[in-house]
This record gives structure tokens, C-alpha cells and sequence, in this order.
């Protein structure tokens, strides 16, 4: 239990510094799929190889980890019935995802997945409640409740920013929407200083499909060789503070 609560901690961190996102989506012909976010924070690794043993504290060491949340709360179900009723919620909101993180000080590697299968693509809006559910967990031995946030924290069900998506066979719609202008930009304000830090991270979709891709609602998007997949970069921070920026209409070939 406490090493699940050391890894949480340590994807978490990925959160709060210099990270490229992607945000892969494999869809099959009936609709359903799976859905991964990754987070690279191998850049970060190479700033901590530098400050020394002082920086790197106890991120010097290897770590290839993966957590399947369906058997862990079977696994530990009395450790996690000794939690507070919000820390096991936050736990079960987990249960579909599997979370994979990899740090290797000598490869100077540092990346983290998280992912889940859907039935549709209305079930992909809850991939940023996932996210923040992990990132607030802390455990009985962690503390403070004011460590910073998830830039992550106000976008999806409940928060500022809803997150939508829609695929009826032809046409995948993502669509996002400032809900609650307000707290939108408390959140923004919430980063600070990691503003800066996010200044050169990017934000890539990289959407599959089971069809080519007929067109595609945004120009500089790439394709691959049989225009199954398409990908599309922007910046992080212009994500955070304009999240239609990735409004986003793929048709797909008939």
C-alpha cells in the first residue's frame, strides 16, 4: 500500500513540471476503444542528473510499474477500507484504469501512462476525472493539502472545463466548453510560477481509426501512411487557458 501511494506521488510530481501530454484514442468500428493519456517528463530527469545526488532525492532510483486498479482494490481492500470515505471514492473512480510509470535515472526516462477501455466515445469525458482522482489521493503518511495543483484539476465533469466527446460511425467530434468562467481562471491563476515551466510543453492528440480519415477540422494536423491516424499539436498552456483551441471534427471515409 505504501509503495502504491510512493508511485502515485511520483506521477503526480510529473504533473507539476516541464511534461509533453498526449492524449492517444483507438477507436473500433462499433465504437468502442481505448483511451490513454501519457505524460513524457524525461527532460525532467535530465535537469535532476545535473543538480546532482542533492535534486535528485529519491528519483535517482529505477522504477517500471504497473498498477491494474481492478486488482488492487480487490488486493488491498482492508488497506483501503482503513482510508477516509473521500480517499476510497477517489480510489474507486480508478477501477477500469491501469496505470504504467517508468524512471530510469541511467536512460534518463521518465514517462507515465494511464488508460482505460470505453463502450462509446461519450464515456471518453470521464478521463479527466480519472486523472485528477489520482493526482489528489495522498494516503495517510503524505502531506499537504497545499500542494499545488493538477493544471489538470478543472476540466472535465465538475470543474470549469467540460471535456466532450462524440463518434456516431462517420464523424468524431471532441468539444470542450468554459463552463464556469470564474473558476476557469482561478485555476489558471492557481499555476503561477509552473506557468512559466509549462512555456515550452505541448499538448499532441493522437486519434486511430478504424477508417481513413476524410478531413480533419484543424490545418497542421500529420497522417499516417494509410490516413488512419492523425495527429495534432498545440501548445499546453494555450490548451489550459483556450481549451476550444482543440475543438476538433474528424470525418472518416465511407
Amino acid at each position: 500500500m505504501k509503495n502504491f501511494f510512493t508511485i502515485l506521488s511520483c506521477a503526480a510530481l510529473m504533473m507539476l513540471t516541464s511534461c509533453q501530454f498526449s492524449e492517444d484514442i483507438y477507436i473500433n468500428e462499433n465504437g468502442s476503444g481505448k483511451v490513454k493519456f501519457s505524460m513524457d517528463a524525461s527532460e525532467m530527469m535530465d535537469m535532476l542528473g545535473q543538480m546532482g545526488d542533492t535534486g535528485a532525492g529519491d528519483m535517482d532510483k529505477a522504477v517500471d510499474s504497473t498498477i491494474v486498479f481492478k486488482d488492487f482494490l480487490v488486493e488491498y481492500k482492508d488497506s483501503i477500507a482503513s482510508l477516509s470515505a473521500e480517499e476510497q471514492e477517489k480510489i474507486k473512480v480508478l477501477e477500469d484504469y491501469k496505470m504504467h510509470i517508468v524512471m530510469d535515472p541511467e536512460k534518463q526516462k521518465m514517462m507515465f501512462d494511464i488508460e482505460t477501455d470505453f463502450d462509446n466515445a461519450n464515456e471518453l469525458r470521464d478521463m479527466f476525472k480519472a486523472m485528477n482522482s489520482f493526482n489528489e489521493l495522498k494516503g495517510k503518511d503524505n502531506t499537504s493539502s497545499n500542494s499545488p495543483l493538477s493544471p489538470f484539476s478543472n476540466m472535465g465533469n465538475g470543474g470549469a472545463t467540460s471535456v466532450n466527446y462524440s463518434f456516431d460511425g462517420t464523424v468524431f467530434i471532441r468539444n470542450a466548453e468554459i463552463v464556469d468562467v470564474e473558476k476557469h481562471q482561478q485555476s489558471l491563476d492557481s499555476l503561477d510560477q509552473s506557468a512559466m515551466m509549462f512555456g515550452a510543453s505541448k499538448y499532441k492528440i493522437n486519434y486511430h481509426f478504424p477508417k481513413a480519415v476524410k478531413s480533419f477540422s484543424k490545418e497542421g494536423a500529420m497522417y499516417s501512411e494509410d490516413r488512419k491516424t492523425v495527429t495534432y499539436e498545440v501548445g499546453f498552456m494555450d490548451m489550459l487557458k483556450d481549451p476550444e483551441i482543440l475543438d476538433i471534427e474528424v470525418v472518416l471515409e465511407d
